[in-house]
């Protein structure tokens, strides 16, 4: 774990300043300089762009992550297995272009009783779509040489400080709302030229004949990126289509409120996601040396760092919610428990780690679909029901719900069909100490009549009594490790 705990403190620490200057955009400038209409449909923009984004990679993103390692050798460029998947890319991105353009007509019926805005701002979709659909896939291939921190830098840095940038122009009415809609559409073309230039920079940006990959090989990976391009649908719509019913039954304004806690509870996936990224090319390698040792090893360890500041992260946050939504305005108050059930969801997905990529690489990914068919079937079956009824807090019960019982199916295969499970025994008092601050802190919850010395009670007692142990007794290795590799890290550059 030594390079998955460098690279990932240094991704993890890059995704927060962005979580950061994207607080200060979606969590405070947003909230002060655009209207929740006006919110909503700026989200439900990045919904609709980031779904088209998914839908026409076409599976090349796990086609790289999956494949690379056969294909890697710098003498004969790769044999092509870059130009192999732009060739996919590109296929997928026209399709599905043409099918956005095509079905317009349907789409526009869709949203046009309560989310017309939508519909002014159709077209500006697309740029989303392609430069994000693109830098997924440039993305991974970086990822594949561990060459994991400027794509965090260009995108979760560079792209909120363009939309700061906007949103003061548009403050300061420098430009108008159209405007300021057109530059974040096209905001997402950037993140994704500059991977080209230094791809270009570290001569991979290698456009080479595909002669060198075999039609049999060929076949396999079109196979594994067909069957892995319907898999990935789940976490897809599961991400969208909540956003999408919230859109249609109930309106823009709903949409511009739920978007705004989905963002705000993905902080605390920001550590987890910062560990996969890292750590799931390591899972591929492990796949073909047939190393089980190191993968069984490998998904603990990550499960019980992701565990401890999963629960850490969301203790903080759900002690001190009152409190901190008492700063919005009075229509997110349902967020309370959008944040809460979406959170039971999120935090059993960290928890169980690599399953996820473990199902995605092996031999037995087909099975994964249909675990996706379920979700996806669940989450639409359960919004149908739960949104008409409790609104935008039946969309995140429906997606908490779904998360669970696919994480839970998932952890199950992958324990009968491999032998594999991310379960150890010092995982138990951690969580009973969870459940023993969280305990504490509702029974505490009005001992000061200041919220800021509240929040900094709850804070404290967060850290003192949950995050103390764990490092006092070494009761998580894995976390201590990654602490002190932080701590290291910081006085190198102090004493620079």
């Amino acid at each position: 774990m030594g390079f998955v705990q460098k690279d990932s403190l240094r991704t993890m620490l890059i995704s927060y300043f962005g979580i950061g200057l994207g607080f200060i955009n979606k969590g405070l400038l947003f909230l002060l300089i655009l209207s929740t209409e006006q919110i909503g449909l700026i989200n439900l923009l990045i919904a609709v762009g980031i779904l088209f984004a998914q839908l026409s990679n076409f599976g090349s993103v796990y086609t790289i992550w999956r494949f690379f390692p056969f294909f890697h050798n710098e003498e004969r460029n790769n044999h092509g297995f870059f130009s192999f998947v732009l060739s996919i890319l590109g296929l997928g991105i026209l399709l599905f272009s043409l099918i956005y353009l095509f079905f317009k007509p349907q789409i526009v019926q869709f949203y046009a009783e309560n989310s017309r805005l939508f519909i002014d701002y159709y077209f500006w979709v697309i740029p989303i779509g392609i430069s994000y659909s693109l830098y997924l896939s440039l993305e991974m291939y970086l990822r594949s040489f561990k060459k994991n921190i400027f794509s965090i830098l260009v995108f979760d840095l560079g792209l909120r400080l363009m939309v700061f940038a906007s949103l003061i122009l548009f403050w300061q009415d420098l430009i108008s709302f159209q405007n300021f809609v057109v530059l974040n559409s096209l905001f997402y073309i950037i993140p994704t030229t500059c991977l080209i230039l230094y791809l270009s920079h570290l001569n991979l940006l290698r456009f080479d004949t595909i002669k060198g990959i075999s039609k049999r090989f060929k076949g396999i990976m079109y196979k594994y990126s067909i069957w892995n391009y319907f898999n990935s649908l789940g976490a897809i719509l599961v991400n969208s289509l909540d956003v999408l019913m919230i859109a249609h039954y109930i309106g823009i304004k709903a949409t511009g409120v739920y978007t705004t806690i989905v963002f705000l509870a993905s902080a605390i996936q920001v550590p987890y996601k910062a560990i996969i990224r890292v750590s799931s090319p390591l899972v591929a390698e492990y796949w073909k040396s047939k190393d089980m040792i190191a993968m069984e090893d490998i998904y603990k360890k990550v499960s019980s760092v992701s565990l401890v500041i999963g629960l850490g992260s969301f203790m903080i946050l759900w002690l001190n919610i009152d409190y901190l939504f008492s700063f919005l305005k009075s229509e997110f108050q349902d967020g309370i428990w959008v944040f809460f059930f979406l959170m039971m969801g999120r935090l059993l997905d960290m928890f169980f780690g690599l399953n996820g990529s473990i199902f995605a690489t092996s031999k037995k990914y087909k099975y994964d679909l249909v675990f996706t068919i379920v979700l996806i079937l669940s989450v639409f079956a359960l919004n149908l029901y739960l949104i008409p009824i409790y609104g935008i807090i039946g969309a995140a019960i429906s997606t908490g719900c779904a998360l669970v019982f696919y994480n839970l199916g998932r952890l199950l295969f992958v324990y009968f069909a491999f032998k594999l499970n991310p379960f150890s025994l010092r995982q138990l008092p951690i969580i009973i100490i969870a459940l023993g601050v969280l305990f504490l802190g509702n029974t505490f919850s009005d001992l000061f009549d200041n919220g800021i010395l509240q929040l900094a009670f709850q804070c404290a007692l967060v850290i003192g009594l949950f995050f103390g142990p764990i490092l006092i007794f070494n009761l998580e290795p894995e976390t201590n490790a990654y602490l002190k590799n932080g701590l290291s890290h910081l006085k190198r550059k102090l004493k620079a």
